[in-house]
């Protein structure tokens, strides 16, 4: 009997140490433990997104299937005037080059280089009132039109089948326009050169599995060469002035229609 109640005592007395011992050491919680929301407005993969990633690399493939990196082409047309230059200036062919860089499908950035030579008739006048025909003049001028521009290609996936392929665009820039007179008379020929603007469109056609292409292309010339607002030419030169007016006035803008054969890269 003494047995059995010493048995309980340290039973007993052995439980209460082990409650003690595990409420005196420090234990970690982990139901407790909560982790604090992560910050991700420094992360650079937080905007992350899977489409984005594929829509950019769908539309770097459609490129390298169906776009060009450059394009070489040859140009030849009409060129023709307005207001006083289409009285004063005949109409002629025109031709030049034309290479072309570009972006992506839509966009492109261009050089191109036309001339041409113009039949030229015009009057200067001591007195316009009077009709006093001072001299009259009559050769060629040729015109030389050093240009970059841009050219924006419209989609044309959603259209009907047989026009998908044509690719037209529009195109605006800036040139550089050279005038130099070669005249029987006597007749100041500097070179006249003065910066113009470049409006138009164009549409090409792929050939040879897209090797090739042929267009067209139509391009209106915003320009004011020196001379216009003055109505009257130096018929000395610049050396010994002795101004004249001119019939008809010399001024105008420029317009050209040219067809392209070029080359795809």
């Amino acid at each position: 009997m003494k047995k059995q109640l010493l048995s309980h005592i340290l039973r007993f007395i052995f439980a209460f140490v082990l409650v003690t011992a595990s409420a005196l050491i420090p234990t970690k919680s982990f139901a407790q433990t909560t982790t604090p929301e992560a910050d991700d407005s420094f992360d650079p993969f937080s905007d992350y997104n899977e489409f984005e990633q594929e829509t950019d690399e769908e539309a770097d493939i459609h490129f390298l299937r169906n776009g060009r990196y450059l394009t070489l082409g040859l140009l030849a047309g009409y060129r023709g005037f307005t207001k006083g230059f289409a009285e004063g200036y005949d109409p002629s062919l025109d031709y030049g080059v034309q290479f072309s860089y570009f972006f992506d499908l839509n966009l492109a950035a261009a050089l191109s280089y036309t001339t041409a030579d113009h039949a030229v008739f015009f009057q200067s006048y001591d007195s316009l009132q009077n009709n006093d025909v001072s001299q009259t003049y009559s050769g060629t001028v040729n015109i030389q039109i050093f240009d970059i521009h841009l050219k924006y290609y419209i989609n044309t996936d959603n259209v009907t089948k047989g026009l998908a392929d044509l690719n037209p665009y529009l195109l605006v820039g800036t040139g550089m326009f050279v005038r130099t007179y070669n005249l029987d008379e006597s007749f100041a020929n500097d070179p006249d050169k003065v910066v113009g603007f470049r409006l138009g469109g164009g549409i090409e056609i792929p050939m040879v599995q897209r090797r090739f292409y042929i267009g067209a292309q139509a391009l209106y010339n915003f320009v004011q060469f020196p001379d216009e607002n003055n109505h009257f030419i130096d018929e000395g030169g610049s050396g010994t002035p002795n101004p004249k007016e001119v019939s008809p006035h010399l001024d105008g803008d420029i317009f050209e229609v040219n067809l392209i054969l070029g080359t795809n890269f």
